[in-house]
């Protein structure tokens, strides 16, 4: 641990340090207003968004696996963190992220994040999409001004909120978010390097102070003054039943951190040409999670975004994570009184645009055209997200995934008839020279393509066993091509070599791999099957099959299967 934190300041400079100042400072202006927002959205305070920024973002500069890693809130979190702040509230929500954070160390103490990397991508771009439509409907009431709204997990029963009191439009409110909305696109268009969403907020904050005061809701009159004051130390309350009804939502921040973190992570290492440490990752979140809700702080991760923006800024090193944590902290005691005065309809175009940014809309897109397994597991995870729970989204989506992956290496796996071919140089054995009059009738040979596992066992059991219903004297399994058999596949091999001991046919088998041959000791199949019958190559298993024909049967056939059948013609 020690010698990878080192590695990640070796060869570091003044000139290093000069340029990790200048990327802190800026990713600390982009995360401020987005820090707000997220936590404004999932239901709590917009201090509590800035406590996390700081505190999460320097613990996770120090512990994390990534050199550019920005954490804080991020807009992923905020369906989840809302369905508990609504279900529980504020205090089980510290709770929950705090258990969270355990879940995350643990994962990394297992090495446990490789296998994050084997989440299919549509059930990613799924729910990711899912959850940006989730957040930008969320907006649409701060948007329209409309207050007083009773929130809900479901997005149907919140439509149906803003709907019935669509009539409380408050035409001011939507003027000042479309101020916001116009200043963040111009920006980003004109100015792409000066912070928009920062733009967006001053710009239609100072026209809704100059023209419009006390006539819209604010961030002051809404959640009440945000304090210039660092956090106080508050210990959750921690008890068996708290923690039993919150494991569930434990285990989603759990597991959508370490998602979005190592995402975040690999689009880093895309940009700089690095390579993160994905298990020291886990930690560097856990820690952060585990931390923070001892300071009021939300649930936080990797965020791509700011991750991306750092690295853009010119960051070399976790020294300008730690920076924007300071920065932040800095501005939360300076300018805190003045964040009161800014308006909610400030705030809901930044977290539209956040979500329409995170859709994904063109892989999303490109999916869904192919019309395929993967189309189905994108549409069915995104309306799960959609309608139901990220739960239930991300595990119906990971089960189809499996489904389909069994499916395709069931259809995958082949089990062809061969037999040498006599025109080529080292004459091989070859399926294309198999025909009806060049087909041995007392010697066939298999060559099998793909795992021998339970999808694959019924094909497999039908091919040998029409086979061996053709009375032939032996087969050769060729099985240098199967990686390896599990206990579907050993049971089925079983019930052949029986079926083939019962009939008096002989069943040869070669280059079996090394790992497969592991495979055949530990299920006791060598033992069953007999050394004797297992060949290195496939020439020296051919040599053996043939001191099993019966010579007499051989008299009067013409296929010429392999060069000795000229000699057993003339005996």
């Amino acid at each position: 641990m020690q010698q990878l934190f080192l590695n990640r300041f070796k060869d570091y400079t003044l000139q290093s340090f000069q340029k990790d100042v200048i990327a802190g400072i800026i990713v600390g202006i982009v995360a401020i207003p987005l820090a707000m927002s997220f936590a404004i959205a999932s239901g709590v305070k917009p201090e509590y968004g800035i406590y996390t920024s700081c505190i999460a973002g320097i613990l996770i500069a120090l512990f994390g696996g990534s050199k550019f890693q920005i954490g804080g809130p991020t807009g992923a979190f905020v369906p989840i963190l809302l369905g508990v702040v609504i279900v529980y509230g504020y205090e089980d929500l510290l709770l929950a992220g705090l258990m969270a954070g355990v879940m995350l160390c643990l994962m990394s103490f297992f090495k446990l994040g490789g296998l994050i990397k084997f989440i299919p991508k549509p059930v990613i771009i799924g729910f990711t999409a899912g959850i940006g439509v989730i957040i930008f409907t969320g907006q649409i009431a701060n948007f329209l001004g409309i207050t007083g709204l009773e929130k809900h997990e479901s997005l149907v029963l919140n439509m149906k909120e803003i709907i019935l009191h669509i009539q409380q439009i408050n035409t001011i409110n939507v003027f000042i978010a479309l101020i916001s909305f116009a200043a963040i696109i111009l920006t980003t268009k004109f100015a792409p390097k000066i912070p928009a969403t920062l733009v967006g907020i001053i710009v239609s904050t100072v026209v809704a102070v100059i023209f419009f005061k006390d006539q819209l809701p604010t961030i002051g009159s809404v959640y009440g003054a945000i304090p210039s004051e660092l956090p106080s130390f508050v210990v959750p309350e921690i008890t068996a039943e708290r923690i039993q009804h919150l494991i569930g939502p434990a285990i989603v921040i759990a597991l959508l951190g370490a998602i979005e973190s190592l995402l975040s992570a690999v689009v880093a290492d895309e940009m700089t040409k690095t390579k993160h440490h994905s298990n020291r990752e886990l930690f560097g979140q856990g820690i952060a999670n585990i931390v923070t809700p001892f300071f009021g702080g939300i649930p936080a991760t990797g965020a791509i975004a700011r991750t991306a923006t750092n690295v853009r800024s010119g960051a070399v090193s976790p020294v300008s994570a730690i920076v924007h944590g300071i920065f932040v902290v800095i501005v939360l005691i300076a300018f805190a009184p003045y964040a009161s005065a800014i308006p909610l309809a400030s705030m809901a175009p930044i977290l539209m645009i956040v979500a329409w940014n995170m859709s994904e809309r063109k892989h999303f897109t490109r999916i869904v055209k192919m019309k395929n397994g993967d189309a189905l597991v994108l549409v069915v995870t995104f309306l799960l997200t959609v309608f139901t729970s990220l739960t239930t989204a991300v595990a119906v989506g990971i089960g189809l995934g499996i489904i389909l992956f069994t499916k395709r290496m069931s259809s995958a796996v082949a089990i062809s008839k061969m037999l040498p071919d006599h025109t080529s140089k080292f004459e091989r054995v070859s399926a294309t020279v198999v025909e009806e009059m060049h087909n041995c009738p007392q010697v066939s040979i298999y060559t099998m393509e793909g795992p021998l596992f339970f999808m694959a066992t019924q094909k497999f059991e039908k091919q040998m066993l029409a086979a061996m219903r053709e009375k032939q004297e032996v087969i050769i399994l060729r099985m240098s091509k199967v990686p390896f058999i599990d206990i579907s596949g050993e049971s089925t091999l079983n019930e052949i070599l029986e079926y083939a001991q019962a009939h008096n046919i002989q069943i040869l088998f070669s280059g079996i791999s090394k790992s497969l041959s592991k495979q055949f000791d530990e299920m006791e199949l060598r033992s069953l099957i007999g050394e004797e019958c297992i060949f290195e190559h496939t020439g020296d298993a051919i040599q053996a099959a043939l001191t099993y024909v019966k010579v007499e049967k051989c008299k009067d056939c013409q296929q010429a299967a392999f060069h000795e059948c000229d000699q057993f013609v003339r005996a």
